[in-house]
């Protein structure tokens, strides 16, 4: 098991850049801890692969440093990091057995036979995989040939950590709630660090202790599932974390009033005060569809919108709504009444985030 730590990293696949946008990956400062199980989150070309592919040795960074346990590894090949990866697409050799292909990496290294045997057979059973153990890799599915490749980087337990690029995305939908839980087991049982690079939220905050959030080549927040859904750092983070995503409302203050748009929002004086004295343009406001308070009547400190659509979707439903110039979404529980036509909101203090230039601030502390 191997702490990881990118040390000023940047990386570009120009060979000449000279502006931000030149980079794959911008200059970044991160660590990876010992033991834990990891995610990296975001969009396709936001950057994850080539993060990735930089920490298991198969890209050298433009700049900064990659270190495992404190040593610089930068110009180590893969083999020599003891690292484990585990690509989109099985890797496979399908004229072996199942028990050669798991038993290959320590046959690689000299392990005597009797160990290969011990840990194919434990990671066998881990995998699920008994059964198949005599079968040629060529006569397996899509979803076995990637538990086959997922036991390979398992087999080895020297190894620093291992890396998973999007391991699902050819197993069946059926399947891949049932891999991730045992991914999760996996890693409780052996402690190695793992990390889990995905597009998809749920995936990542199944496996992952923290996920990091990448976006436009950055890790914009680290943090465990629940701050990036009650605290997103970025925008970005609240657009890309919830279904629906977070609502944003561009502000300003005006005669005295946070203003979105025309209308007038109720908010508590330190947002206020930080809304006024902010000297950027760009402010929003963010709230959970979660969090909004719907209710059927005229109250205290409610905002009247428009209810355009009610998307019923059994145990809740989703609220398109109108809110001045503002399209907002609210989820509505079951057995609550869902109002027709107009409602009135209230944003909870607690639950409003301000954003100054796309990132989090704590009103007083901007």
């Amino acid at each position: 098991m191997a702490e990881i730590v990118l040390k000023s990293l940047a990386h570009s696949y120009v060979s000449d850049p000279r502006v931000p946008e030149d980079y794959a990956i911008r200059e970044m400062d991160h660590i990876w801890h010992q033991g834990g199980a990891y995610a990296l989150l975001g969009p396709s070309g936001c950057g994850k692969s080539t993060l990735l592919n930089i920490i298991s040795g198969l890209l050298e960074p433009s700049r900064g440093d990659v270190l495992f346990d404190g040593e610089v590894v930068n110009s180590l090949p893969p083999e020599a990091r003891n690292i484990a990866q585990v690509f989109q697409f099985p890797v496979v050799y399908d004229t072996m057995t199942v028990y050669d292909n798991l038993a290959f990496p320590l046959r690689n290294v000299k392990t005597p036979e009797a160990r290969v045997h011990e840990r194919v057979m434990e990671v066998a059973d881990v995998m699920e995989l008994t059964a198949q153990l005599k079968r040629r890799a060529r006569n397996l599915t899509a979803d076995e040939k990637q538990k086959v490749s997922m036991g390979r980087g398992l087999v080895r337990d020297d190894v620093s950590a291992i890396l998973f690029d999007e391991p699902l995305t050819v197993i069946d939908p059926q399947l891949k709630w049932k891999l991730r839980r045992k991914l999760k087991e996996i890693h409780q049982r052996f402690e190695i660090t793992m990390v889990y690079v995905t597009h998809d939220q749920l995936e990542a905050s199944t496996f992952a202790d923290k996920i990091a959030v990448m976006y436009e080549g950055k890790i914009v927040q680290f943090g465990t599932p629940r701050e990036l859904f009650e605290k997103p750092n970025h925008t970005f983070v609240g657009y890309f974390i919830g279904s629906p995503g977070m609502n944003f409302l561009d502000v300003e203050a005006r005669e005295g009033r946070v203003m979105a748009g025309a209308m007038e929002l109720t908010v508590k004086q330190a947002v206020h005060d930080a809304v006024a004295n902010a000297r950027a343009t760009n402010i929003k406001l963010g709230i959970r569809p979660e969090f909004i308070e719907v209710l059927a009547d005229p109250v205290e400190d409610g905002m009247e919108a428009r209810i355009d659509y009610a998307q019923d979707l059994g145990t809740y439903s989703i609220l398109s709504l109108t809110l001045g110039n503002t399209v907002l979404k609210a989820r509505i529980e079951e057995g609550q009444p869902v109002p027709t036509g107009r409602a009135w909101l209230r944003f909870p203090d607690e639950r409003v985030g301000l954003y100054i230039d796309e990132y989090r601030v704590e009103p007083g502390h901007e």
